[in-house]
Order: structure tokens, then sequence, then C-alpha cells
């Protein structure tokens, strides 16, 4: 099957009347079967239109399962659970993922689809008679609808580079093409069209206190965030053809100065801003509810309960409910056994982020073991959802105010040589949030240009963990394959019981404890009975050895005994075992895809 052809056929077959989990995307008309000039006659159609391409970020092959649970597997946080097998996820969490792989054949092609459906909004829009000849208000509802297209094809060819370096650039529909069979563009060239196609859709797209609409809709606010991210990773480091290496992109500066500009006219407009309960964040997640302080800029929908619109965030993820508790879930992305002391005692980060309990088969809060924390950021016990479900219509964090701020300190140390008191003043905000009722704990930010670089990087491991960044922040920086290897050391470290982590205690023990939903993660944590030794304090519990046998009454469970050396660099158990710099960096083409057009060539040693 030709591809071209396939996302024409994909682009035209729209499914108009669904909707993206708001309220706002549920009376649109379906008008699938009319021609293309018919479906951007009114500002109704339009809509209904823009629906189409917004339904191909969401799903199991986009935002609710594969783009942003697989495929950023692993850095230095966290990896998928289970023995490596090249043709499925757990091939592309080692780095080993087979050209044959299925996980990566459905997400190309549907965002490509993204694509042609946007190509065809950006197209008609501006031919539209409501454009050219309607209202005020309606053509101002046009050029809204003209922005999201633009906005959501930027983002479509971010997941592409970012996962496929070089892909085919097309910008305008299937059917306007001479050719079907195109081949590769350089990804700068096509970095360079999206940054400025941004530019133009955040003069389009209204602020949110404007907007009237959830934050599962694009606001000018989402506009400049991802062109700050986009533009960051354009200046960043990225593995190039020809030559197979990791290289930087040219004229740095002017895409640090874009990056700059961009956050800081959110930072200004006052209309986001840090919710003060770093859990909040995420719970409202788990109803389609917004945060307090909307720190959620635009988050990815789910609703349906079927595989296309919905999503599997929280059941293959999030903290682990055994299969016979009230909230099966299967735990699916576990924590690196170093990850969870990469934070400090007192951050209030750790254990949401780090799901050191699970639920067991009566309902009860258990300690998980050292290798099988779980990420806890989405959790199926925070929906009203019980059961078997594997749809939870979570929806996915796709930008968040603090990633502005950091990102915002990032390109101000760049453009500077050495971070203004602004850029300091924007971590400090993320970190205090972090330390909350212990300021004291939050130690110093660096003021040169290095450390403060250095800073940021291991604030952004700590801020962001789960959430899909890490690994493309790593390769951005050109430091994945300088992670890994330092994740391996101390792991060999943790597994000894050395350096760092010679106080680690190789087995905790606890007492099944009653779990309440309602609980903050730190709270759920702190209510399971976990023996402490005489002169503890409870928050040293993992930072102290224990007894060499289980106190009267207590279960054992491995904590540092965990980690063997299987865990580390097993064929099948390994950690990123199949990683190699100057290539894994980024992913096959599924064979079938290349085989369709004569153009298209796999690249990077695969």
């Amino acid at each position: 099957m030709k591809i071209n052809k396939l996302i024409y056929i994909l682009g035209c077959l729209v499914v108009f009347s669904t909707s993206i989990s708001c309220s706002d995307f549920l009376d649109a008309e379906n008008i699938s079967s009319s021609n293309e000039s018919q479906q951007f006659d009114s500002t109704a159609d339009t809509f209904t239109a823009l629906i189409g391409v917004y339904n191909q970020i969401i799903g199991d092959d986009a935002y609710g399962q594969r783009l942003n649970l697989y495929f950023p597997q692993s850095a230095d946080d966290f990896k998928i659970s289970g023995d490596y097998n090249c043709n499925d996820r757990r091939g592309i969490s080692t780095y080993g993922s087979c050209t044959s792989n299925p996980d990566l054949n459905k997400p190309f092609l549907k965002l490509y689809s993204g694509i042609e459906r946007a190509n065809l909004c950006i197209k008609n829009i501006p031919l539209s008679p409501v454009y050219q000849t309607g209202s005020a208000a309606d053509k101002a509802l046009m050029d809204r609808y003209l922005g999201e297209a633009l906005t959501l094809r930027a983002q479509f060819y971010f997941d592409l580079i970012k996962n496929w370096g070089d892909v085919p650039m097309q910008m305008v529909p299937s059917s306007d093409l001479e050719t079907i069979y195109l081949a590769k563009t350089d990804r700068d060239v096509i970095y360079d069209k999206i940054i400025a196609d941004l530019a133009t859709a955040s003069a389009l797209v209204p602020w949110k206190s404007k907007s009237n609409t959830s934050n599962t809709r694009i606001t000018k606010a989402a506009v400049k965030g991802l062109r700050a991210r986009i533009a960051l990773a354009r200046a960043g480091y990225s593995l190039r053809r020809e030559p197979r290496v990791m290289a930087k992109g040219s004229n740095s500066q002017v895409y640090y100065k874009i990056a700059y500009d961009e956050c800081k006219d959110i930072i200004t407009s006052g209309e986001h801003a840090l919710n003060q309960s770093f859990e909040a964040v995420f719970r409202a997640l788990h109803d389609n509810s917004e945060d307090a302080a909307k720190e959620v800029i635009f988050a990815v929908g789910a609703f349906g309960g079927n595989a296309s619109t919905d999503s599997k965030i929280g059941y293959f993820n999030g903290m682990r409910h055994s299969d016979n508790s009230n909230w099966k879930s299967s735990g699916g992305i576990n924590a690196i056994a170093t990850y969870f002391y990469e934070f400090g005692k007192f951050d209030v980060r750790r254990d949401v982020t780090v799901a050191s309990m699970q639920i067991n088969d009566a309902n009860q809060a258990i300690l998980a073991t050292g290798a099988l924390c779980t990420d806890g950021k989405f959790r199926k016990s925070w929906t009203n959802i019980t059961g078997t479900a594997q749809n939870l219509a979570i929806d996915w964090p796709l930008l968040r105010y603090s990633d502005i701020l950091l990102m915002f300190a990032e390109a101000d140390n760049e453009l500077n040589g050495s971070p203004s008191q602004d850029a300091i003043n924007a971590v400090r905000l993320v970190r205090n949030r972090a330390y909350a009722g212990n300021l004291g704990q939050a130690g110093t930010i660096p003021t040169d240009k290095a450390g403060f670089f250095d800073y940021i990087v291991h604030e952004r491991l700590l801020e962001f963990g789960g959430e899909g960044l890490r690994k493309y922040d790593l390769i951005r920086w050109n430091l994945l394959a300088t992670k890994i290897a330092e994740t391996k050391q101390k792991l060999s470290n943790l597994l000894s019981g050395t350096g760092q982590y010679a106080n680690v205690p190789s087995i905790l023990y606890y007492k099944e404890s009653a779990y309440d939903k309602t609980k903050t993660a730190q709270a759920a944590l702190q209510a399971i009975d976990i023996y402490v030794p005489a002169g503890v304090n409870r928050s040293d519990v993992y930072y102290t050895p224990t007894p060499a046998s289980a106190p009267s009454g207590y279960k054992a469970i491995n904590w540092r005994a965990a980690v063997n050396a299987q865990y580390i660099s097993d064929p099948l158990k390994g950690y990123a075992q199949y990683f190699e710099a100057n290539r894994k960096e980024l992913l096959p083409i599924y064979n079938d895809i290349i085989q369709s057009n004569y153009n298209l060539t796999q690249d990077y040693g695969y």
C-alpha cells in the first residue's frame, strides 16, 4: 500500500462526530461524505474538520499509549517492565527494536494522517467564503481554527522528528502533490518551517482567558510553549544521517532567543502559574478537570472507552494495583532503581513521581521492591473507575507551566553566558514548590553557566519524571549516552552498596495497611507500617541499614537486594542494554512503510 495514498484516504475519512473530551467538541456535525470545499463553507463544518485533526493526537497510537508511554523509554528515570523482545514495546525501551516491530507502524502513519488532515484545514480555511466575506466574528473564529491546525501540524512533525529524525515533509494535501513518493527532508528545514508556522499561529489563537475552553484545546500559551520547545530542539543536538553523528543545530543562539521570548511572553501574561500542590496537577488529569492554577497549559484529551480516542494512561503505566484488587492495573513502567535516590528526602515530588508502594488483592497498601517501583503520577485508584477497565479517560499533560519556567531559564543561561536573576528566580519557583515546608533543604542554585546548566539538567529529571520528556531532553543536550553510562555505574554501586548508596537498606520490613485513595501519595505511603530501627526517623528509613531478619509481625521485601546483575546488563532483563551511541538515539522506520515508498530510506544503521 502506498503510504501517501493511505494518508490521503485517512485524511478524507475523518470521524467527525466524536469529541476531544471537553464539552466544546460534542456537537460537531458529521460531514465526512462532503467534498473538500464544502467541508469549510461554514464555521461549524470547519470546526468539525478541525476535530478530525485533534483526533490524531489521541488514542493508543498517539498520546494515549505509544507516543507518550512506549517511545520515551528509557532514559535515567523509567523503563518498561518485562523481558526484551525486539518486536514489542520492550524492544523500544531497551534500544533494541527491530524494523519489524509493529509498535512502530501505526504511530508513524497516524502522525502523517494528522498532517494530512491539518493540511486540508490549512489550505481550505483561507479559501473559505466565510473567511473571505464573513463577519468579523466568524473570520476571527476561522483564524483561530487555522492557528490550531498549524499548531497541531507542528506537533505531529515534532513527534516524527524526535523519534525518526529526517522524514518526508508534506505541507499540502496529498491530492495536490505531483508525486506521492516523497524523500526525506532535512529536519532543520522542517523545524524552520514549523517554527515559522507557530509564529503565525500565535497571532491567531487567543489566550486561555479569552478562549472559554478547557486545557485540551490549544491556546496562545500552548502555541508559544510548543514553539519554545521546538526551538530548543532545533538549537540542540540530534543524530544526523551524513555523517551519522550527534551534531548541534546551526545558528543556535537564534533559536535560544526564540525560546526565551516565547517563554517570557507566557510568564508575563499571567495566564498560567505553578499550582502550589505538585500532586494536585496530576490528580486533576484523572477526571478531565483543570488544576486550580492552570499549570497544565495543554493536555491531550481522552474519552470514549476505546483504543481510538481514549488512553491507557493509569492502566498500562502508573502505580500497580493487583489483578484481584478493586482497581486492576499493570504498572508496566518501572522506575530505574537509582531514580528514587535522585530526589532529596524532603522533595515532595519523590512520592508522587515514584510509587514505591502498590495495592494488593485485598485492597491494602504494601511496599514495592526496589526494582518494581512504578511511575506514580498516574494511578487508576485516583479515578472513579474500578474493575478490569483499561481505558480510564486520563488526560496527558503535554505542556506544563513549570516547563515554561525551566525552558526560560535554560535559554537565558545560553544567551547570557550565565543566568540572569530572572532565570534564577524561575528555577527557584520550581525548586521551592518541591520543598514546600522544608525550604531550608532546597539548596542553593549555581550562578555560573556550566553549574546552572547542570542544575537544570537535574531539576528537569526530578520535575518531569514519567512525563515522556527526559529521553528527548538528553538527546538535545547530547547527554543520552553519558547518562545511560552514569546510570549503569550508579546501579552497580547500588548493587554493591557503595558510594552514595552505602547506607541504603538491603531489605525493608512492613505490615499491610488499609489503603485510602483520598490520601495524598505521601500520606498513603506513610500509612504503611514500615519498621523503623530504634533512634531513626521515619523519613530516614530508606537511608538507614535494617536488621538481617524480620522483626516480629513484619514482612520482608527486597529493596536494594532487588537489584542484581541481571537487572543491569542481562540480554533479556538489563537496563538500556542495546543502546549504541550515534545510532540508537532514533528509532527505525517500520519496514512495510519503507517498502511502500521507493524514495524513503531507513538510515542510522538499521
